[in-house]
């Protein structure tokens, strides 16, 4: 299942998977996503998350796109206990420019209130459940 990145920049980047319908910009640069993102929020009806989301917080994600196209995802989130989950993902390119195969964070930890709603609107829309759609608590950042 593939996820666009740039399609969603503008409504909320999460963890669901998109339609073929949803495409990114025509002139998407895979280099103008780099940096330091935030995971907000979270809509998958895949039961890991169902078994954990009411303990997840937010997260900070680095993207970083390789030589060859795909977009390296390292992702940490601060535990209660003062450590650090951390995991990576490698976002592999599709034949359609700016289109992935993995995606699930934000550049700030702070969205509007329309934001969050086009992202509840666009889960259901997916076929999320209602209750498997998650706006994710604020939370320290890792050291």
């Amino acid at each position: 299942m593939a996820t666009t990145l740039l399609g969603l920049l503008g409504v909320l980047i999460c963890a669901l998977a998109v339609s073929s319908e949803v495409l990114p910009q025509a002139d998407f640069d895979v280099k103008g996503v780099a940096g330091k993102w935030y995971l907000i929020g979270f809509a998958t009806n895949a039961e890991w998350f169902i078994a954990r989301k009411a303990n997840m917080k937010m997260g900070v994600a680095m993207l970083t796109p390789t030589d060859e196209g795909d977009l390296e995802m390292a992702y940490s989130s601060l535990n209660p206990d003062g450590t650090c989950w951390r995991m990576n993902h490698l976002a592999q390119k599709t034949d359609v420019p700016g289109k992935f195969t993995f995606q699930s964070e934000r550049r700030t930890p702070d969205l509007s209130q329309d934001v969050l709603d086009k992202f509840t609107e666009f889960s259901l829309e997916q076929g999320i459940l209602s209750e498997n759609i998650a706006i994710l608590p604020k939370n320290d950042e890792c050291p």
